[in-house]
């Protein structure tokens, strides 16, 4: 699965379908954060209804806990990376997920680098 950030989302939204994109959600392959659904929420989306709506209606991962997050910050040094702590909880997100392998697609840079080093980037 194939949790996208809301980086790409923002793109796909407001400069017009991503085709790769589009053949994920095509194979349902893509997950939604919570969070994610919140930033895009937060801000001037094209077509807001329908967008929400569509986002709304994918498979959500699961939000990890405060103390599982802290504990991935300081386990794997997440502090002093660029990373905010909502990209620090779709991380916790991702490798918590035993079940079914979760993969993190994002253009911010900080997110990418580490999502690279803990195994779980995706890259189209």
């Amino acid at each position: 699965m194939i949790l996208v950030d809301t980086s790409i989302w923002i793109d796909h939204i407001n400069k017009g379908p991503d085709e790769h994109l589009e053949l994920l959600l095509a194979g349902e392959s893509v997950v939604v954060h919570p969070f994610v659904f919140g930033e895009i929420a937060m801000g001037s989306v094209k077509s807001r209804l329908a967008q929400l709506t569509f986002l709304g209606d994918l498979h959500a991962i699961e939000t990890a806990e405060e103390m599982e997050v802290r504990a991935l910050v300081e386990n794997q040094a997440l502090y002093g990376t660029g990373m905010s702590y909502i990209e620090a909880h779709l991380l916790t997100a991702a490798l918590a997920t035993s079940d079914i392998p979760v993969r993190i697609w994002t253009r911010d840079k900080a997110l990418l680098n580490q999502a690279v080093r803990l195994g779980v980037a995706y890259a189209p």
